[in-house]
């Protein structure tokens, strides 16, 4: 990974999932505070997607959940819920990409932003992990961008669906890295690092019955499988 070919997207980290049911809401966003620190001190874009859905309930998604006049629920475009969160607010130069669909790319202009930075690989974060994180992240990969998800700065509405569609990243993202966000900051400062990498397809195969063992070699692989990488960035 090339610093100077490489952002940082944060999927949806908006008021409205920060009052939601998001398994550990609070310690994502604290980890992705530091991470967006360390990204601006190494000038390493930072852009943020935001749902929408218009108030008005003109292009929502089939079966979109209204309230009783005909509005959404989620993302409503006539409140704050689609503002970014305090923790985390956007700063004049960053990029905020508008969607109405769970992939950034949908219809949007993410593309357009990262080709005109030259981007290569992004640095992946944000909720849900089951939702708007993986479509974008699948996204990405049919684009020929490389994706380094940074596993906790992600989180959605219960361990077992984060775990699950984490490990579907891992098996079918070939070209994936997959960090904890300490690890990704001690790799953009230059330190020794720790990351997970696959071997191959279908690597990390689960069931109902092993999904914590199997997710539990992303950190166990990282430690004794996988060395310790010095980088240095300019």
């Amino acid at each position: 990974m090339d610093v100077a070919n490489t952002a940082l997207l944060l999927i949806d980290l908006q008021k409205e999932g920060g009052t939601s049911d998001v398994v550990g809401m609070e310690t994502i966003i604290a980890k992705t505070a530091a991470l967006i620190e360390v990204c601006r001190q190494k000038n390493i874009p930072v852009i943020y997607t935001r749902h929408l859905n218009r108030g008005d309930a003109i292009g929502l998604g089939n079966r979109e959940p209204l309230d009783e006049k005909g509005e959404p629920l989620y993302y409503h475009t006539g409140t704050e819920a689609i503002e970014i969160m305090d923790e985390v607010k956007p700063e004049p130069r960053d990029i905020i990409i508008d969607k109405y669909r769970y992939s950034g790319f949908h219809e949007s202009s993410l593309d357009l932003m990262l080709k005109g930075l030259n981007v290569k690989h992004l640095l992946l974060g944000g909720v849900l992990t089951d939702v708007c994180v993986i479509s974008t992240a699948m996204d990405a990969y049919y684009r020929d961008y490389q994706v380094n998800l940074v596993k906790d700065l992600c989180g959605t509405t219960t361990e077992g669906s984060h775990m699950a569609a984490t490990l579907m990243m891992a098996n079918w993202i070939y070209d994936i890295q997959i960090f904890d966000a300490d690890q990704l900051c001690k790799k953009l400062s230059g330190e020794e690092y720790s990351v997970w990498a696959s071997k191959g397809p279908d690597e990390l195969q689960f069931t109902p019955e092993n999904l914590r063992d199997a997710y539990a070699k992303l950190t166990v692989n990282q430690l004794q499988e996988h060395e310790s990488i010095h980088c240095a960035t300019n």
